[in-house]
């Protein structure tokens, strides 16, 4: 501030007031397989509802990682979960040409899409460009899924009005009826092997629906798709409604019936449900007869889903008065079921989409079907190509044309395009227990850095040796917690030390603690837990891992993370039906002499962490789990408190100024029992004239920790009647 010229009153502010910051302590992490969602990615998921929205329900091939994250968020709301992939887990795709398909077969699809970001910075290869759209997430889970996009009225319903074909021949033999429905150049014979088939059954159909042509079979290889419902019969003799669930190729040369020379081409349709024609439709007329059946109705499988047929979107009729039918519908289904487990469930509806660049909502978003599906799909990409390159409504001037590829002529103006999702794959090693740590590591790495993420409790899930001997939590510890020094590795023993391992199990879980990287960052529990898995009826075997790091959430949200999550009062877990290995007393000596921490079930109690030692292996402070909490509460709060200092002067007021910041903090602490005494340096003795040249600030920070009761020793003293109680005290 420049001085006045002219008398005068100034008034400045000097800030004093600075305080430590809290810093949340809750936060856990996971890297692990899991058949759904985005991989290689931080996903922040806060219920069990969210973890199955993300990633899937669990299976056999999962169970153990879904439950170490679903225990874990029964104790607290934060939990980044990283889905880990094999190096060649692929996406399923749809094709964008139909012709290219062969005996139902696509090419493989080789570009991984693992997640919206990698999708961005992604050039999909030629390969990739086949496809019209591509499963959101890579895996044999998104073959599941079927894609149906209905962009015109035809589409939505069709009806093809029948006419007497007086040179259809049907032969005696013939049990079927002729449709006589004029398409086009083709005429369409629906005959039936299996009359005496049960009208209500829900299976499908073992007889086709045939279709004949006297010349060509292009226009009815057109006319009806796989997906179509298709009503038969017309309203004098009744109406039959079936679904076409697949669909031959024309059978050039080939005769209806032996006997019958009439029709040329063939293609079978097959459906579902099972269905009886009426007698009004059984061919019992003479060899010679024609019969007409009256119409054909072929409508869109998903219409009852949306409002109406597709037309005109508002902004096409807005812009110039434009009367161009713009308008398409997008429909994802679970078609075989495998996501949410009812086939033909709908997952999303995508209504009045447009086929045009430009288009826009009345909130000014676009609805250009490209890119609503893109941003906005749980379940789809479009594929590598752009299907529909330019809008031809720029200007008040044009006007929009529906004439040329769309979807790249998957859609047209008589079906729909609709299409199940193949050659997904979950790679070569596609199980919790099989995937390399390699590809665990790309998972879990997105967790080093603390400036990108700030987590607390990262949790092992299984542990897993690797082709080297070398151990999943030793990955762990040395990269992450070792590394960061602000967060805590919990991990369990392998399966087999303490799941049908009787005698054996307090040598083989000791065994493996030795084999595991000491350090005060990770913490182990001696094993496992028995738990009703309700997705899947069945009880199963979970590592306790995600309950002992719960526990401590449950500790920070009901006193401070400094004190013990072990114990009666703060150390029963939950969902327990029984341990498969209950330590007693002499297991429990064994076991905390080699810093396992005991998970005991005591009649009454429950079941609870009976220790709180880290897996550190020499004799410190720091080998119990509240102190080392302690510390990084401490060190994370007063270092984030401390970046304020960077760039100011190392002089007596900069450095009382952290004095006062960081002393009131402390005694907050103390006053909350998290340490006995504390002491604060930072003045000129270690502010040395060197220091302040070198551009440096140091601040000394001397802490007494609180210590949890790991013994408790009472003795009891018998005194004679007379005796004071000041002669005996403190006299042995």
């Amino acid at each position: 501030m420049g001085f006045q010229v002219s008398p005068g009153v100034n008034v400045s502010e000097i800030d004093l007031t600075g305080i430590i910051p809290a810093v949340s302590t809750t936060e856990g992490a996971l890297a692990g397989w899991f058949r759904w969602g985005a991989a290689e990615e931080r996903n922040l998921i806060s219920s069990e509802e969210e973890l199955v929205s993300a990633f899937g329900e669990p299976d056999s091939t999962n169970f153990n990682t879904f439950f170490t994250a679903a225990n874990f968020l029964s104790y607290g709301n934060k939990l980044f979960v990283a889905r880990a992939i094999p190096a060649d887990a692929i996406n399923s795709t749809v094709l964008q040409n139909q012709s290219t398909v062969a005996n139902n077969q696509v090419a493989a699809q080789t570009d991984l899409i693992k997640n919206s970001e990698h999708h961005d910075g992604l050039t999909l290869s030629s390969t990739a460009a086949l496809s019209s759209f591509i499963a959101k997430y890579p895996g044999a889970l998104g073959n599941s899924l079927k894609v149906s996009v209905c962009d015109s009225a035809l589409a939505f319903e069709s009806t093809f009005n029948g006419v007497t074909n007086s040179s259809m021949n049907v032969n005696a033999s013939n049990t079927g009826f002729v449709a006589s429905i004029a398409v086009g150049s083709t005429t369409l014979l629906f005959s039936q092997s299996g009359v005496e088939e049960d009208t209500n059954s829900t299976s499908q159909a073992t007889h086709v629906i045939r279709v004949g042509a006297n010349l060509s079979m292009t226009t009815a290889q057109t006319v009806f798709s796989v997906g179509d419902s298709v009503r038969l019969g017309n309203s004098s003799i009744g109406y039959q409604t079936v679904k076409i669930t697949a669909k031959s190729a024309v059978q050039s040369g080939a005769a209806f019936a032996d006997s019958d020379t009439t029709f040329t081409a063939n293609v079978s349709f097959t459906v579902e449900p099972k269905f009886r024609l009426s007698t009004n439709f059984s061919c019992n007329n003479s060899v010679g007869d024609s019969i007409n059946s009256g119409g054909v109705t072929r409508f869109w499988e998903n219409r009852d889903n949306v409002d109406k047929a597709p037309g005109q979107t508002e902004w096409s009729n807005n812009v110039a008065n434009n009367t161009a039918n713009d308008e398409l519908h997008i429909v994802v289904s679970d078609e075989d079921g495998l996501i949410t487990g009812v086939k033909d469930n709908i997952l999303e509806v995508w209504e009045g989409l447009s086929r045009a660049t430009d288009a826009k909502n009345e909130s000014g978003e676009s609805i250009f079907w490209k890119d609503v599906i893109d941003n906005q799909s749980n379940w789809l990409w479009v594929g590598g190509a752009e299907l529909r390159a330019t809008s031809n409504v720029n200007t008040a001037a044009q006007t929009y044309s529906n004439t040329g590829a769309l979807l790249n002529n998957h859609v047209n103006a008589v079906i729909p395009f609709t299409s199940s999702f193949q050659v997904g794959s979950d790679g070569s090693n596609p199980n919790e227990t099989s995937i390399a740590i390699g590809q665990l590591a790309k998972a879990v790495d997105l967790f080093k850095n603390p400036a990108d993420v700030d987590v607390s409790l990262i949790l092992t899930g299984l542990s897993r040796g690797g082709t080297n001997g070398e151990q999943w939590p030793n990955y762990l510890i040395d990269n992450i917690s070792d590394a960061r020094k602000d967060c805590v590795v919990f991990l369990s023993p392998e399966k087999a030390d303490v799941v049908n391992n009787q005698g054996g199990e307090s040598n083989d879980v000791k065994t493996f603690a030795d084999s595991v990287s000491p350090s005060s960052y990770a913490v182990m529990d001696s094993g496992w837990k028995y738990q009703y898995d309700k997705y899947n009826d069945v009880y199963r075997y979970i590592p306790l891992n995600g309950d002992i790091a719960g526990l401590c959430v449950r500790t920070d949200d009901t006193r401070d993370p400094w004190f013990s999550p072990a114990g009666y009062n703060r150390g029963v877990i939950k969902n327990v039906i029984k341990l498969p290995y209950n330590p007693d007393k002499a297991d429990r000596d064994i076991l905390y002499k080699n810093k396992v921490n005991p998970v005991i079930t005591q009649p009454g109690q429950g079941t609870l962490l009976f220790g709180d030692k880290t897996l550190l292996a020499k004799p410190s402070a720091f080998d119990r789990i509240n102190v080392r909490r302690l510390f990084i509460v401490l060190e994370k709060a007063i270092a984030t408190a401390a970046k304020y200092t960077l760039f100011e002067f190392n002089d007596e007021f900069t450095r009382a100024q952290f004095r006062n910041m960081v002393e009131p903090f402390l005694r907050d602490v103390q006053g909350r029992r998290g340490i006995f005494d504390f002491r604060v340096v930072c003045d000129e003795t270690n502010n040395t004239g060197e220091v302040i040249d070198g551009n440096r600030f140091v601040g000394d920070i001397y802490i007494k920790p609180a210590r949890s009761i790991n013994f408790i020793q009472l003795n009891f003293v018998a005194v004679r009647t007379g005796v004071e109680f000041s002669e005996v005290v403190g006299s042995f």
